[in-house]
């Protein structure tokens, strides 16, 4: 049984979400996920315990064509990795399905990535000069799973990408968030989204984290410093993990603007309490939706793209911030506490609802 959200709890989040408060909302997305949990005790290399997974979000769906997705990337602290981001920060799109797993699991994420595109487009890369170049991007898993293991393999890639679909997306303790720990409680997968009106016309933005970083004392929930009140975390000695931000919407956007709107997840996780540790891969992609057309290599010499005006970008940095806030926090409160095995004994605990929420109403931050 699914535990409550942020909203459903009282949480008063501003900004006004979509229809599933969801990366999903954004039309045309899909998410799919596989979630591996096997075993308990000690790490035994190879064998377990397991508690992995992958996050496979598909910007357009499963097409049976390649296009353009545009887009834009910020790293504000790069100790870690997303592939594909070189030709983003040059062409500014990039072609495939987004896969989060975690850091082991790079090589194979894009491996079997490459091997559904080329199945998938099988038209393109028979008789074109096509080629793969997937988003793969990780968050360190190895206090709660056998990370050196390496038990993602092919299929569960695949799985997960072939299981995407729109709707409401699974959060806490699933896909490539299942073995991760954030502000010192069981972190992992989030999402929210917003609903932002341009010239009369309702667009979507969305967020999809998978939350694996901070420190305990630095945890707040809508302004409230509820990290240094809650009887559990103290689990770690320095910050040491990671956070991945993707941000799609349906907003016709150049590749500078997706850019400064994916920096835009930097004050979105900081609304949380975190500076951005030394250790933590804090790494975000924006991407838009819009402006569908043609792989470049068989397009016209001149190409037309709609784009909104700089000048009416505050309310969409707003919601960026907004949502990426509330992925963070629907992340923590969907988890499941769970043992670690290495150390082996420990356990990172799930923030305890209740307790969550007689914090809040001591600060009177609760709207029911």
């Amino acid at each position: 049984m699914s535990k409550k959200r942020g909203r459903d709890l009282g949480l008063p989040f501003p900004g006004t979400p979509g229809n599933f408060n969801a990366i999903t909302d954004v039309p045309g997305v899909e998410v799919g996920l596989t979630t591996m949990i096997e075993g308990e005790g000690p790490v035994q290399i190879g064998k377990g315990p397991v508690r992995t997974g992958v996050t496979a979000i598909l910007p357009r769906g499963k097409k049976d064509k390649m296009q353009p997705i545009w887009a834009g990337f910020y790293s504000l602290n790069g100790n870690g990795e997303m592939t594909g981001m070189h030709w983003v920060n040059d062409g500014g799109y990039f072609l495939s399905p987004i896969c989060i797993t975690n850091t082991h699991s790079v090589g194979m994420a894009h491996h079997a990535t490459t091997k559904w595109m080329v199945k998938q487009y099988e038209n393109q890369f028979s008789n074109e000069d096509i080629w793969a170049m997937p988003v793969i991007a990780e968050t360190y898993d190895g206090v709660l799973n056998d990370i050196n293991g390496q038990h993602i393999k092919e299929k569960h890639v695949i799985s997960a990408i072939e299981s995407a679909k729109s709707g409401p997306v699974p959060e806490g303790n699933v896909g490539g968030g299942t073995g991760m720990i954030c502000y010192e409680f069981k972190g992992g997968t989030g999402t929210s989204s917003r609903v932002v009106e341009i010239n009369g016309q309702q667009h979507h933005i969305g967020v999809l984290v998978q939350a694996n970083y901070g420190l305990s004392d630095w945890l707040s929930i809508l302004g409230v410093p509820v990290g240094k009140h809650l009887s559990k975390g103290k689990l770690l000695k320095q910050e040491q993990g990671s956070i991945i931000v993707i941000i799609g919407t349906d907003i016709p956007m150049l590749p500078h603007q997706l850019r400064r709107v994916a920096k835009r997840a930097a004050i979105g996780i900081g609304r949380s309490g975190s500076p951005g540790g030394n250790n933590s891969g804090d790494i975000f992609l924006a991407f838009s939706t819009a402006n569908e057309m043609e792989i470049l290599q068989h397009s016209r010499e001149k190409l037309n793209m709609a784009f909104i005006n700089d000048e009416v970008f505050d309310p969409i940095y707003e919601a960026v911030c907004q949502a990426v806030d509330e992925s963070v926090v629907n992340a923590l409160l969907a988890s499941e506490t769970m043992s670690t095995v290495k150390p082996y004994g420990n356990k990172v605990y799930a923030i305890d609802h209740e307790e969550l929420l007689q914090i809040m109403r001591k600060y009177n931050r609760l709207s029911k």
